[in-house]
């Protein structure tokens, strides 16, 4: 299949190009279902086969796969009418390629760009989307290096309000609870822009920090919480007029700050996670009068266990440091108030 492929995309001036495509995707289709029902050890063959397919199907319709004829006018298909749900196959197998095999990933959204998916909204296909925003994220928080002044404030406008159509396309919706994935991912993507300055009052201003909020009260997720948090403090305190951040209790801010330390330890190993830590203790620290007895002792314990894995992260150099430093000033803090309340327990009782 790769030889029939090269050779069709190095004659392709010679031969007439296959508009209808409904028997080409119907194989691909089949031998996704394969992939997806197969043995373990035989998957890897099959998705090798199921990557030379899909490129069939471009070359037999001669469609260049050169990204600079995307803006060429080349001839999108025509012949056959799809829906959604015909597709749905094909949406799955971008979500379940590995992320760093690029060219099968370019090679199924050129096949949705050209097939023109009538799938507005298309919920399968705006979470794709959302992926592949994920996937990027480093690219994206580093957006300083782009020469291009003019490039790089278009991503900067356009890219973030394209992420919240994706996650949720009607502003008067609000995410639901019912797909954690779908949020993690989204929050995953937030906590990345976040460390860019540059990216926050793009985000404020498309209202990002508003569906932020909006999930607050309903955050029933560890890592979900670590996320949220991180996003929250490195935004929120730019923002003081936000009046939706009224709407977040001491007790809601408490139990933000109470989840993502109970995440925390299983996140060390991710830098980002890591150098986020100082900035959760500050937070964590205007919230500290809250928790009562039991709370407190719950806390102590995760902070205990984040200590015990960045001993384990040998993190006692440089800004490591600082990062252990800054966690045990704040389990004394915690302890400290422990020790009070049981002692004004104490006072109290007969």
């Amino acid at each position: 299949m790769k030889v029939i492929c090269l050779v069709l995309e190095s004659a392709k001036h010679y031969y007439h190009p296959l508009f209808s495509t409904t028997r080409s995707l119907d194989v691909c289709r089949k031998i996704y279902s394969r992939v997806r029902s197969s043995e373990q050890n035989h998957s890897w063959e099959l998705l090798g086969a199921l990557r030379y397919a899909v490129r069939f199907t471009l070359a037999a319709a001669k469609v260049s796969r050169d990204p600079a004829h995307l803006w060429n006018g080349q001839p999108f298909w025509t012949g056959d009418s799809y829906s959604p749900e015909d597709l749905d196959w094909l949406v799955d197998y971008l979500e379940d390629i590995d992320s760093d095999d690029q060219e099968a990933a370019f090679d199924i959204l050129l096949l949705l760009v050209v097939i023109k998916v009538r799938c507005s909204p298309a919920v399968h296909l705006r979470h794709a989307a959302l992926r592949l925003a994920h996937s990027a994220r480093e690219e994206m928080v580093s957006i300083d290096v782009i020469d291009n002044a003019e490039l790089r404030d278009m991503i900067l406008t356009e890219f973030s309000p394209a992420i919240l159509t994706a996650v949720c396309p009607q502003s008067d919706v609000t995410l639901s609870d019912n797909d954690p994935d779908r949020d993690l991912c989204y929050l995953e993507l937030l906590f990345a822009l976040a460390r860019n300055s540059n990216w926050h009052p793009h985000l404020f201003e498309d209202h990002h920090m508003d569906r932020c909020i909006s999930i607050v009260a309903k955050c029933h997720f560890e890592e979900h919480a670590f996320y949220l948090a991180g996003i929250l403090l490195r935004i929120a305190p730019e923002q003081l007029s936000v009046t939706s951040l009224n709407s977040i209790t001491g007790q809601q801010w408490w139990d933000l700050m109470k989840n993502a330390w109970l995440h925390a330890s299983y996140m060390i190993d991710d830098i980002h996670c890591f150098e986020f830590l100082p900035v959760l203790v500050e937070g964590t620290k205007r919230y500290m009068h809250i928790p009562l007895e039991l709370d407190l002792k719950f806390f102590i314990k995760d902070a205990d266990r984040v200590l015990i894995a960045l001993e384990g992260r040998d993190s006692q150099q440089g800004e490591g440091r600082g990062v252990v430093v800054a966690v045990k000033e704040l389990r004394t803090v915690a302890s400290d108030m422990l020790e009070k309340l049981v002692s004004n327990k104490g006072v109290a009782g007969p």
